[in-house]
């Protein structure tokens, strides 16, 4: 079971990036899925998650309007498109993933079973 992200980078303030996340070893047909981040100094937070029905999402206050998460099941891909980027926006992103029963906030607020390792997503000018 691997998760692997890409697509993070150096980006100005209001500029845009796309994050990708490659799943391996299983399918993502049945799991929920999200995106994570790390700030430095700071606590892991969930920023976006979709069920694994993709008919519902779960947002972190600050990125609504900016973010959005979809996900390609034929490709075994999830996505992250980050518009409007912020310096605050500027942290270590992880995808993960998850197929248990707990709620979708639940899972977005204190996390997943299986992780990637990361993409460095900055922001400045």
């Amino acid at each position: 079971v691997q998760l692997v992200e890409s697509g993070g980078g150096l980006v100005q303030p209001g500029g845009s990036l796309r994050l990708s996340c490659a799943a391996s070893g299983f399918s993502l047909d049945y799991y929920a899925i999200g995106w994570f981040r790390q700030a430095p100094g700071k606590e892991p937070e969930g920023v976006l998650c979709i069920g694994s029905s993709g008919d519902n999402t779960y947002y972190k206050d600050s990125v609504k309007g900016r973010f959005t998460i979809s996900r390609d099941n034929a490709k075994n891909k999830i996505y992250l498109q980050m518009n409007s980027l912020k310096p605050e926006d500027t942290a270590l992103y992880y995808c993960a993933a998850d197929s248990g029963p707990l709620t979708l906030a639940t899972m977005c607020s204190y996390g997943m079973n299986f992780w990637g390792k990361g993409t460095l997503v900055t922001v400045s000018s």
